[in-house]
């Protein structure tokens, strides 16, 4: 945990940010895959981490606005219990680890909030995600659960929003600690990289080095020489020769602080012609977008800038022909880069996102697009000092994506399509840094990752 006053200035910083009634925060609870003394690995929820730090089970938590408490709510452990996962911390000591007086049992929690209710008081809560937390909710507050997201708290999500977007010092360095070791993921996967290995075993050497040296990864390890498919998770292919190995992998600490970081590789080592182009594509689009992100310039506006450096390359190449700019203002560029640039880093992998992408991403001054391609950029509005975010570019070749805008003619005047049809065999091509916005520019986190050709080919060497 952080020190206990950094729990108890968020706290307070929320209730600044909200009047009248009472904040509800259910923490998680252990979650069985196959049978229910066989759990999951046990995660804490975010918000419940940032504003508590406690990271146990079967704990929730109450700020009441008015009478300015705060609770933690939870049962202490029995003998059966210490038995098979020894002394455990009171909820007492728990709740003093993060700066709360006021504890009770968890039937206390339903006292509470009935007597709440009872009074007509407001009882802001979060969109609950995980079913468990669903059906606590639902009971607690005599809410269906098919009617608790709309019922959700707006306010409470602004606030927490507000809060968590700018990350301070000691979240940053934490961020920081992962990239580097996400960095030691990325550099052991690059040096396996060889003809004859399988993905899984590439895979499951990078997944080893998060859990032996911080935790678990953020998300699901992302790796294929099927690049094409953007969240591809399937690890059976053999390594050959000439094709493009996608990694796209982070880490998460105790603290639950994570990274995001992607690399393509020549399996083999070395880039051929036709890999060197569309890789030094993407790896423009990277650094034009990187260059260019500061506080106050929209992050949709960095996304378009990176497209018309896809569009502008891709010419080059003749995969593409007419004027960049215009391709990219048509959305021609979508064909090959259909995501969106990034998005916010944090506590989660896609940090807060849970609370609503466009109340996240959007406001009333930039508002998400419904076109193709563009509608996928999770976040548009200004950039603002404090932000970690994600730079993501990347060119992918999708064969079924290819057919059917070449079976439309669509935006032929921009796509060369039997250029195109020599690269279905290609896969994908994404580079992902974390950056922290800073007064006047942003920087890179973590120590470098080879991404430049020499780089990349050196190290595999």
């Amino acid at each position: 945990m952080f020190p206990t006053i950094v729990y108890g200035n968020r706290r307070k910083n929320l209730r600044a940010e909200l009047s009248g009634g009472l904040i509800l925060f259910l923490g998680n609870q252990e979650v069985p895959f196959n049978y229910p003394a066989n759990t999951y690995s046990f995660r804490q929820d975010s918000n419940f981490s940032y504003f508590f730090g406690l990271d146990h089970p079967d704990l929730a938590a109450v700020i009441d606005l008015d009478e300015q408490k705060d609770y933690i709510f939870g049962n202490d452990v029995d003998m059966d219990d210490i038995i098979w996962m020894g002394v455990q911390p009171t909820i007492q000591d728990q709740a003093a680890m993060a700066g709360v007086q006021h504890t009770a049992p968890l039937t206390g929690l339903n006292d509470l909030i009935k007597s709440a209710i009872a009074r007509e008081r407001k009882v802001h809560f979060a969109p609950p995600y995980r079913g468990e937390t669903i059906l606590w909710l639902s009971d607690l507050l005599g809410i269906p659960h098919l009617n608790l997201k709309e019922n959700a708290s707006e306010p409470l999500i602004r606030a927490i929003i507000k809060l968590r977007m700018k990350k301070d010092p000691i979240e940053i360095a934490e961020i920081e600690k992962m990239v580097d070791i996400a960095r030691e993921m990325h550099t052991t996967g690059m040096k396996m990289a060889k003809p004859g290995v399988v993905e899984r075993q590439i895979a499951g050497t990078i997944e080893g080095i998060a859990l032996s040296q911080c935790g678990p990864v953020s998300f699901p390890v992302i790796l294929s020489i099927n690049g094409q498919t953007l969240h591809n998770h399937y690890h059976g292919n053999t390594l050959v020769e000439g094709r493009m190995l996608v990694i796209d992998a982070g880490c998460e600490n105790d603290l639950h602080y994570c990274s995001d970081i992607t690399r393509t590789v020549p399996v083999g080592g070395k880039f051929n012609a036709r890999q060197k182009g569309i890789y030094e594509v993407v790896l423009n689009a990277n650094l034009a977008a990187i260059k260019a992100a500061k506080p106050g310039v929209p992050f949709r506006e960095i996304h378009m800038l990176a497209a018309t450096e896809i569009a502008k390359g891709l010419t080059g190449l003749g995969i593409m022909k007419g004027d960049p700019e215009a391709a990219a203002l048509k959305g021609a560029h979508t064909l090959f880069f259909p995501h969106g640039l990034g998005h916010p880093l944090g506590l989660d992998v896609h940090d807060l996102e849970g609370l609503g992408e466009n109340l996240i991403g959007y406001d009333e001054e930039v508002q998400r697009s419904k076109e193709f391609g563009l509608a996928f950029l999770r976040f548009g509005r200004k950039l603002q000092e404090g932000f970690v975010m994600t730079i993501e570019p990347g060119i992918y070749f999708i064969p079924e994506l290819i057919d059917l805008w070449k079976a439309e003619n669509k935006l032929a005047e921009f796509i060369n399509y039997n250029v195109v049809e020599t690269y279905k065999d290609f896969g994908g091509i994404r580079i992902e840094d974390d950056i922290l916005v800073t007064a006047d520019g942003c920087r890179v986190l973590g120590k470098p990752i080879p991404k430049t050709v020499g780089e990349i080919e050196q190290i595999m060497q």
